[in-house]
């Protein structure tokens, strides 16, 4: 039994591919892509490019996501997630800088840096902040909302 296609079909397959959701993520020039978030807490909004990462690409798959973004330590904020997301293609990194967005695997929380950092094991960079780090200094917990941008 042969496949027939027809010219009916294709539409079809056509129509339905044109109306399946894709993920938030835009073409570059130099071919890959690029997935942002927009950050909203106490009185800041501010954005994050993430790299085109498999832990990138599964935090994008929850979204939008309501959390709590708190203090911790004297370098970072953090935020936990509502579940782990994927390690696969993670390792070792280097060019630790303020800015930084990373997944702490070992916890499941988001890790804002906006001081200087070490890479330490279970530590997976997704991005980094866009027009710095000033949201991050204002001290305490708030709510956080978390959104993908076309």
């Amino acid at each position: 039994m042969g496949l027939s296609i027809t010219r009916r079909g294709l539409l079809l397959q056509a129509a339905a591919a044109a109306m399946t959701p894709v993920p938030l993520r835009a073409a570059t020039p130099g071919g890959g892509t690029t997935m942002q978030l927009r950050f909203t807490f106490d009185t800041h909004d501010f954005t994050a490019t993430l790299d085109d990462t498999p832990t990138a690409r599964d935090l994008m798959s929850m979204l939008p996501l309501d959390l709590t973004i708190e203090d911790y330590s004297t370098n970072e904020k953090i935020a936990r997630l509502p579940r782990r997301l994927t390690e696969d293609g993670s390792g070792t990194f280097s060019g630790e800088a303020p800015g930084d967005l990373c997944y702490f695997a070992p916890w499941g929380n988001l890790a804002f840096f906006y001081k200087g950092y070490r890479y330490s094991r279970g530590l997976i960079r997704l991005g980094r902040l866009d027009g710095g780090i000033g949201p991050l200094l204002t001290r305490g917990s708030f709510p956080l909302s978390v959104q993908g941008l076309p």
